[in-house]
């Protein structure tokens, strides 16, 4: 059922710092793991303390870093939105091609990604809205390449659509590719092919939920 904000009430979820963190409490130790742009990109700020996880930046980073203290960044060192980063001990600068053979080679665990649409089927699409400069980068090796395939992203879009559609209208990125969907209002994982709504965010209820998917899947939340 797609809901507007205009005839849907205003709730508060997750912010987009928020995603990023409960995705990245998710994230298990020794993973090696490609960060997209957008709300992926925070997610280096929220590793736990506990886990090893080496972050891939398609730019040519292996050994991604959280964003530099102010007044300590280095111009030279960026990550795949052209932010300011740093690396960790280890860490390695690569060369673009080297960079897309860990991609394409398969060496990855998972890939997170932003994502203009996530269908039912784990259709993804992230790349292209209509009129607009189509943003390619590194997409359909990503999801080509990996296979985990995380989405993290706002549940409905600025004109309170939702994201979560029965079959994605924008142009495609890979089809039947997303395992996990991380969102301001709830998780959801991708089980034997059918969508399952596995949490909900704080103050969120599985109702608040399905006024604002389009999509159709089922729920296996913990009472």
């Amino acid at each position: 059922m797609s809901m507007t904000n205009t005839d849907s009430p205003r709730i508060t979820g997750r912010t987009r710092d928020e995603i990023a963190q409960r995705l990245a409490a998710d994230l298990v130790d020794g993973y090696t793991v490609n960060l997209g742009v957008g709300i992926p990109l925070a997610v280096p700020q929220h590793i736990p303390a506990d886990r090893e996880v080496f972050l891939q930046s398609e730019n040519g980073i292996l050994g991604l870093g959280p964003a530099p203290e102010p007044g300590t960044e280095d111009p030279d060192l960026t990550n795949a939105g052209k932010q300011p980063t740093s690396m960790i001990p280890g860490g390695a600068i690569v060369d673009s091609a080297t960079s897309f053979a860990i991609i394409r080679g398969g060496h990855l665990d998972v890939t997170i990604l932003g994502a203009l649409q996530v269908s039912e089927a784990g259709d993804l699409a992230n790349w292209y809205v209509p009129g607009r400069n189509p943003a390619v980068g590194g997409a359909m090796d990503l999801v080509a390449g990996t296979p985990q395939v995380w989405v993290c992203m706002e549940h409905v879009d600025r004109q309170g659509q939702p994201k979560l559609v029965r079959e994605c209208t924008f142009p495609l990125t890979g089809r039947g590719v997303v395992t996990r969907v991380y969102t301001d209002l709830a998780v959801f994982h991708v089980i034997d092919g059918v969508l399952t709504l596995v949490e909900c965010a704080p103050g969120i209820t599985p109702e608040d939920v399905r006024l604002r998917t389009a999509a159709d899947y089922i729920e296996a939340v913990p009472a």
